[in-house]
């Protein structure tokens, strides 16, 4: 089995040697086992966090490289040449934490009867269609020369590294990431800042937290 623990930040100088199509949620998956279109089995060993898109290679044994295609999937296209109808759809559909794909004058999700009918009741078209699925990879998503933090993490959405537990992230809508290390026995609080005003600042011990 090939293993592939490597994304390239670009394509490989000669092709690739084979072609790995994956759906929208495998593409989510830093661990996973797939076959290729080939046939041969594989294995992903990626970065914690890594999101695959289109196009991307992937480097593994031997040098070998393959190359990422989306795999087509049944999806609900809505539609509309009102742009303020289609910002409302996008916004109700986000505020459900679903994965969104925009067009010009169409947004595109993993089909769901449900959401169908509230896009309709806003008074747009929903049809179903078996495409490609590339939605839209958030603000905070990073190039695959950095870690890759999950895409779909929202605003306001903590998670911390409890030792044993997964690995999370804070991210904040003031503009700045926190990497925040907690454990549950209060040994241990890692709090470190990156602001983007480019310059780094310690920040003072409250009077409650300093030993006397």
């Amino acid at each position: 089995m090939l293993r592939f623990n490597e994304v390239l930040a670009g394509p490989p100088a000669e092709g690739p040697g084979g072609i790995l199509t994956l759906t929208f949620d495998q593409r989510r998956i830093s661990r996973l086992r797939a076959t290729l279109d080939d046939g041969r089995e594989v294995a992903l060993m990626l970065l914690r966090g890594t999101n695959l898109r289109d196009g991307d290679c992937l480097r593994g044994e031997g040098g070998v490289v393959v190359v990422v295609r989306a795999a087509a999937e049944r999806l609900s296209v809505a539609s509309t040449s009102d742009g303020h109808l289609l910002m409302r759809a996008a916004y109700h559909l986000g505020n459900r934490h679903v994965p969104v794909q925009l067009g010009e004058g169409f947004v595109a999700y993993a089909h769901d009867h449900v959401l169908d009918e509230m896009v309709r009741g806003l008074g747009l078209a929903v049809v179903t269609t078996e495409e490609p699925f590339e939605p839209e990879a958030g603000a905070f998503a990073h190039d695959h020369d950095h870690v890759n933090v999950n895409v779909n993490v929202n605003v306001n959405d903590h998670v911390n590294d409890h030792g044993d537990g997964p690995v999370h992230v804070h991210v904040n809508d003031h503009g700045n990431d926190h990497d925040h290390g907690h454990r549950e026995d209060g040994h241990a609080h890692e709090h470190e800042h990156t602001h983007e005003h480019g310059h780094e600042h310690e920040h003072e011990i409250p009077p409650h937290a300093r030993k006397h």
